[in-house]
């Protein structure tokens, strides 16, 4: 029986940095005072690199816990290479990961449209809310609501359906990827134009993308006919948003193209959906 069956842990991705630098001091606040005493209320021990006891090579320890601990938070603050590594083996094996960044850095551009929980560790507030964020998505994991999506995930998922022999799953992953694509510039304006509100939900890509990739036949059909309907009132929505905001040109013209994508991904699913009903 392995250390994770016997008890489940919940293993820190962090820039650690050397005793008594201030990455080290920030790291053991965010271990001290955000991650251990919200993951510990759901019965899970966080451990961090440096924290393991056990003998033999770090390294190997490390990808061990990366691999096989059934929770892993990745706090990306600093853009640490180590992390980024450990953080790219656990989205290849597809298991609960929850990513944080301190409040003010710029998220990478590669994980800009995954969900991330931004704090503030001098911020009493922001403690609050992360541990808040940190259990609703621990929550949301162990009930098997959310579905586990990552840069690799579904860049993996993609090549299998453009690889396919079957002619839907191959129009199905033009789909996917028009979407994806679309998922990532939202996310992105979003945070330039300051809008907390979202001008798309993250959830309205991530319910239909993981959904997508699954389906084929008439259940996809109908999927295709229900996206495509918010889709078209998406469109609206930004149309109106950029009549009653301040936004400048630039942001307008990045609006205006995310319309024309949207609706070049209407006109997919439009078509998917009559050629899947004439079968």
């Amino acid at each position: 029986m392995t250390q994770e069956q016997e008890k489940k842990i919940c293993f820190v991705i962090s820039p650690i940095g050397e005793t008594d630098t201030e990455t080290r001091k920030r790291s053991d606040k965010v271990l001290k005072h955000i991650i251990t005493p919200s993951v510990e209320q759901l019965g899970y021990e966080a451990i961090r690199a440096d924290k393991i006891s056990e003998p033999g090579i770090i390294t190997t320890q490390v990808i061990q816990h990366i691999v096989d601990s059934p929770l892993v938070i990745a706090d990306l603050t600093e853009r640490n290479p180590n992390v980024f590594y450990e953080l790219a083996l656990r989205h290849a094996i597809r298991k609960p990961l929850i990513q944080m960044i301190r409040k003010g850095e710029t998220i990478p551009f590669d994980v800009a449209a995954t969900r991330i929980i931004q704090f503030d560790i001098q911020d009493l507030d922001s403690v609050e809310q992360a541990k808040i964020e940190i259990l609703s998505q621990i929550k949301s994991t162990e009930t098997g609501k959310t579905d586990i999506d990552n840069p690799i995930s579904v860049s993996l998922d993609l090549k299998m359906l453009k690889e396919s022999g079957n002619p839907e799953q191959r129009s199905l992953a033009d789909v996917v990827e028009a979407i994806g694509e679309l998922r990532a510039t939202v996310t992105t304006i979003d945070k330039r134009i300051n809008n907390p509100e979202g001008l798309i939900p993250p959830e309205f890509f991530d319910r239909y993308l993981s959904r997508m990739r699954k389906m084929l036949g008439p259940d996809f059909a109908m999927l295709s006919k229900e996206l495509k309907y918010e889709i078209v009132d998406t469109i609206e929505r930004l149309r109106m948003f950029i009549k009653s905001s301040k936004s400048t040109d630039k942001n307008s013209a990045e609006l205006m193209h995310i319309m024309e994508k949207l609706e070049r991904v209407s006109m997919m699913l439009e078509e998917f959906y009559y050629r899947q009903n004439k079968w």
